[in-house]
């Protein structure tokens, strides 16, 4: 077999069983695809003796017949999870240097279950940003282009280095995390599958937080099915994480029948955004027909405090940032900046936080530590809570009446260029996240899917919300729409 690290999680899985493979055979290949892409920069710490110790191991468990389904299968990790004795900087310069003596519980999982770990993703710094333009290894690139433009275009954030590589082939699946769309905006741009669990399902033990009520980790994959394999895996009680929840794991790919019958989708009016392109717009549209051909029910429904939800995630998520951020001082791990004679402790922390931080998580400190002042708490911060309730709450109302899942665009355009959004005006940035953070918020699951493409033949990708702790029923929704818009682009090689 050629080209091993174009198959996908569930066809790598079989033809291992099988014999058709091993999974030495399957590493070497992504090796090899990663070593020929420097031009997308999406792995940034690459771990070849690792990956192959692995996989060695891996075929012996697959020869001794008791291998679970991410035995042998190379994937990457995001910079954002701790690795055992491998750099995990969540792509700053103050965590320079850092390799911890512990691994996160959701990478440790994927390593029992023998997964291969190809090495470390990009991201945006602290997965402070929607387009990867934030990391202190520079920009990770999407392999995608508009139509004969040779300009680079953002892989998204902050999980663009996973998208990215998933995207490219140089492994066969990723992990993301999630805090306002930064699974689910990537996948959408990248032409591939991403799925933020519900809030607690995966344990956030051992991954560097941003905001420690909205942070959730899922996998970012080539189809739903690779979707359903390794969020299984990733999934589970963790007695380390309090928000953990202490819920049996299904099996999602036994969930995954196509069959949606009488389900009931809705369709929420406030996400008809002005200035929505025409292309997302039709997307949408063309979706909720293929859901209603597939047998469910299309329903309007009324989220109502869809209007207040960015301006609540951008006063809560850098306010948990500005608390969770303020270990980053130069004591005890990471950069410590060079002090002159007679500079004192408070230098030390002015200095090296100066140094360590990039602009956009220096914005979004400053941002938090003014919300979470005296005289600004209640006027911020738990109105924002408040509205964070109300926002829930809307959710709950729907799926109390009947509603199965929710379809949404997973974001408002396909890919921009890098750079083409400027410094100058940052919330132009955050509105990428306008479809996405109501999900993070209410700590719902959302999967994003390749749907279509736009006139540059860029991808576009639909969202589905779903109800609490339901991600098997989601993803079998998620299944019946990816079968249904056929989508199976790939990015013409260039790199």
């Amino acid at each position: 077999m050629s080209d091993l690290n174009k198959l996908g999680l569930a066809e790598a899985r079989d033809a291992l069983r099988k014999g058709e493979v091993n999974s030495v055979e399957l590493t070497e290949s992504c090796l090899k695809a990663i070593d020929e892409a420097d031009a997308l920069n999406a792995f940034v710490h690459k771990t070849p003796e690792i990956a192959l110790e692995r996989a060695k191991a891996a075929d012996e468990r697959i020869k001794g017949g008791d291998a679970p389904a991410m035995c042998g299968l190379p994937i990457g990790i995001k910079d954002l999870f701790c690795t055992k004795g491998v750099p995990s900087q969540a792509a700053s310069k103050i965590l320079e240097g850092f390799k911890p003596e512990y691994e996160s519980t959701v990478s440790q999982q994927l390593a029992d279950a023998g997964a291969v770990m190809l090495g470390k993703l990009n991201m945006d710094e602290f997965a402070m940003g929607s387009s990867n333009e934030t990391s202190v290894y520079g920009n990770a690139v999407s392999p995608w282009r508009r139509g004969n433009d040779d300009a680079q275009l953002t892989p998204g954030g902050s999980s663009g280095g996973s998208a990215s590589a998933v995207a490219a082939d140089l492994c066969l699946a990723a992990t993301g995390t999630d805090t306002g769309g930064s699974i689910r905006q990537p996948a959408a741009f990248t032409g591939i599958t991403g799925i933020k669990p519900t809030y607690g399902r995966c344990s956030r033990w051992g991954i560097v937080a941003f905001a420690s009520s909205l942070d959730q980790a899922g996998p970012m994959t080539k189809n739903v099915r690779d979707a359903a394999i390794m969020l299984e895996t990733m999934c589970g009680h963790d007695p380390k994480d309090s928000t953990s929840a202490e819920l049996a794991v299904p099996n999602f790919e036994a969930m995954l029948t196509g069959d949606i019958k009488g389900k009931k989708i809705g369709i929420p009016k406030e996400y008809r955004m002005d200035g929505m392109p025409a292309e997302i717009e039709k997307l949408w549209a063309d979706g909720a027909e293929m859901l209603k051909a597939a047998g469910a029910e299309i329903v309007d429904i009324s989220l109502p405090h869809t209007k207040y939800a960015l301006p609540a995630y951008y006063v809560i998520a850098p306010a948990e940032a500005s608390s969770n951020l303020a270990r980053y001082d130069g004591v005890r791990y990471g950069r410590r900046a060079t002090l002159a004679q007679g500079d004192g402790i408070t230098e030390m922390y002015e200095k090296t936080r100066a140094e360590g931080f990039g602009h956009e998580v220096q914005r979004r400190v400053m941002v938090g530590t003014y919300v979470l002042s005296a005289g600004f708490y209640d006027a911020y911060y738990n109105r924002a809570r408040r509205v964070r309730t109300l926002i829930k709450e809307d959710f709950e109302d729907v799926f109390a009446a009947g509603v199965d899942a929710i379809l949404t665009p997973a974001t408002p355009s396909a890919s921009f260029g890098l750079g083409e959004m400027t410094e100058a005006d940052p919330v132009q940035m955050y509105l990428n996240d306008v479809f996405t953070v109501t999900v993070n918020l209410a700590g719902l699951p959302g999967v994003s899917v390749p749907a279509g493409l736009d006139k540059q033949g860029l991808p576009l990708g639909l969202q589905l919300i779903g109800r609490p702790w339901e991600e098997g029923d989601l993803l079998n929704t998620a299944y019946a729409l990816e079968n249904a818009a056929g989508f199976v682009a790939k990015p013409g090689k260039w790199w």
